[in-house]
């Protein structure tokens, strides 16, 4: 189900490159690549992403023409403690939680775990 604030997958101007980056670095990989972009557009003094560095780093990442409300929709999206801003775990939680591809893979995954772990008692 999704959130009230969540943009729509199909009126997002996003490509879900998560996958590809997920299968060529690895896991350590591609969370090391996920800070990486989480340092890119944090406020360097709060340590964390507010609206102020999300509008300011946003062109960076070819999103200069989103409207202040579609960003802070973004930030909302992945707020889970309500401070306002998204810490590292916020962030890279969002990332995961915003690409269907890995969301899928993820489910599939943890079924097959649970279907393994569960087998003998069925």
């Amino acid at each position: 189900m999704a959130s009230k604030n969540q943009i729509p997958q199909s009126e997002s101007r996003f490509e879900d490159w998560l996958p590809a980056m997920a299968y060529n670095l690895g896991g350590e990989g591609l969370i090391g690549e996920l800070c990486n972009g989480f340092n890119l557009l944090m406020d360097r003094e709060k340590g964390v992403i507010n609206f102020e560095s999300l509008k300011r780093n946003a062109a960076v990442l070819g999103l200069g023409d989103l409207t202040d409300e579609e960003l802070r929709g973004m930030l909302r999206e992945g707020d889970f403690d309500g401070d306002g801003a998204l810490n590292k775990m916020e962030f890279c939680v969002l990332m995961f939680r915003l690409s269907p591809q890995l969301m899928e893979a993820s489910r599939y995954c943890f079924h097959e775990c649970l279907r393994r772990e569960f087998r003998d008692f069925s």
